[in-house]
């Protein structure tokens, strides 16, 4: 959500051919496939949302739902409330926060049930996804702000990568952590710089907080960004297409 808001932030339109297509759902047949398919699925949610299209919400709906329910978390989904809000424009904000409870609900009773492993690859995928919309965006309209956040996305990728590292013992994700550290690989150029600035103490909401005013310098050449976008491709199409 936070990408696909910075996304249409920089006045970039909707572009239906970036998401992912629904039409190979029934061709996903294990929890791995289902689960990975699913974070990309939500993260297109989240895009979709951001732009109102609610035309489109509810094909992608029903995937996430079918994917959520054989992976045994449908339950998270008031699916009839979603589908009431999707043709309304007027309770866009009611959708998005609906959407977004579902998955956070879903990930953390994963994580309670000893079901981590599903989570990882929820949150994976819906990584994978981010970025490559991100991606797309920057190779037809370049804009400084989402080149930024794609260079600052190499402190959550070393993150991710000790997440899948834990169940490397299963083929399944030995193969993706082999194609996400070709990403990783490809941020070995890029460089994260921490100017310290003095806190400040702002009032939120009627509370005083401290406000940090560091500031981050991100160095990421033409090059490189050309790199980590065919990494990132390469391993969306992987997901996809599993």
């Amino acid at each position: 959500v936070e990408m696909a808001a910075l996304i249409k932030s920089t006045g970039v339109p909707f572009n239906q051919k970036f998401l992912a297509p629904t039409n190979k759902v029934d061709n996903l047949d294990t929890d791995f496939k289902q689960a990975l398919n699913l974070g990309i699925y939500g993260c297109d949610l989240g895009y979709l949302n951001m732009y109102e299209k609610t035309g489109s919400i509810i094909s992608s709906m029903q995937a996430i739902k079918k994917l959520a329910d054989q992976l045994r978390i449908g339950h998270f989904f008031d699916f009839n409330t979603i589908k009431r809000l999707a043709t309304n424009n007027e309770n866009i904000d009611s959708l998005m926060y609906i959407s977004v409870s579902s998955f956070n609900n879903m990930d953390e009773y994963l994580r309670e049930n000893n079901r981590s492993n599903i989570s990882s690859l929820l949150v994976t995928g819906m990584w994978v996804e981010g970025m490559y919309l991100a991606c797309q965006v920057v190779k037809e309209s370049p804009h400084d702000q989402l080149v930024e956040r794609i260079g600052d996305s190499k402190i959550v990728l070393s993150d991710l990568l000790l997440i899948l590292k834990n169940y490397k013992s299963n083929s399944s994700f030995a193969n993706l952590v082999k194609e996400i550290e070709k990403i990783k690989k490809e941020y070995e150029n890029v460089t994260i710089q921490v100017i310290p600035g003095e806190p400040e103490m702002v009032e939120v909401d009627g509370m005083l907080m401290f406000k940090s005013n560091e500031q981050q310098i991100i160095d990421i050449s033409d090059e490189t960004l050309a790199k980590i976008i065919a990494a990132i491709e390469n391993a969306r199409t992987m997901i996809i297409n599993l």
